[in-house]
């Protein structure tokens, strides 16, 4: 496996990294096949793999209670594990401290390594900027329940940029691969993002598997 620095965090991450959207279900969308997907997250890491990442809603919510149980008797220590704030769920500041309480409880550990705001678009920043996230932000890494902090997104450039510049993130994830060079944030946000010294996470590297 090769690494790579991610940003200024300087932590050696897997170029390979897992993503738990999509793991091996049986007649729904919620009911994993969770000693498939168990069998895939211990190859995973056994071959070198140490940047695994979920979501609140992913899977129902069972993404985050299936990675948490696979990564029991020694394996948290191994790796790093990235989830997502669901912004629609929280209404009030409160929330916040509410929502990563449950998903630390899911994922049975103490702290998260990298701590997302899921899928931002204008509109969704906007909200969670007036809720105060970004006061809250600073608290969480204070008291160690979140080392990094980050975003996914799904707008423009021009929001991405503004995004950016709106905090001193560690990490991004955009959605980027050869057929998808212009979209969304793309390759000039990938720079934009880089050149500040924060990490680049690429989602969608083959498109849901279409490519």
């Amino acid at each position: 496996m090769q690494y790579r620095k991610m940003g200024r965090t300087g932590l050696q991450v897997s170029a390979l990294g897992f993503g738990c959207m999509r793991l091996p279900t049986k007649a729904t969308r919620e009911e994993v096949d969770e000693a498939e997907a168990t069998r895939l997250l211990h190859y995973a890491i056994e071959h070198g793999v140490n940047y695994f990442d979920s979501g609140y809603n992913y899977h129902g919510g069972n993404s985050e209670r299936i990675l948490g149980r696979a990564l029991q008797g020694g394996l948290r220590h191994r790796v790093f594990v990235a989830t997502k704030l669901w912004g629609p769920a929280a209404h009030e500041y409160a929330d916040f401290d509410k929502l990563l309480s449950e998903q630390l409880a899911r994922l049975q550990t103490d702290h998260l390594d990298f701590y997302l705001l899921h899928g931002l678009r204008k509109e969704r920043w906007e909200a969670l900027r007036e809720l105060g996230i970004l006061e809250w932000l600073p608290r969480a890494k204070a008291d160690g329940r979140i080392r990094f902090s980050g975003f996914s997104f799904r707008d423009s450039l021009a929001t991405f940029q503004e995004i950016v510049d709106a905090f001193d993130w560690d990490m991004c994830q955009i959605q980027y691969n050869y057929m998808n060079e212009t979209l969304q944030a793309g390759t000039a946000g990938l720079r934009y993002a880089a050149a500040r010294g924060m990490g680049v996470v690429v989602m969608e590297p083959l498109l849901g598997g279409r490519l």
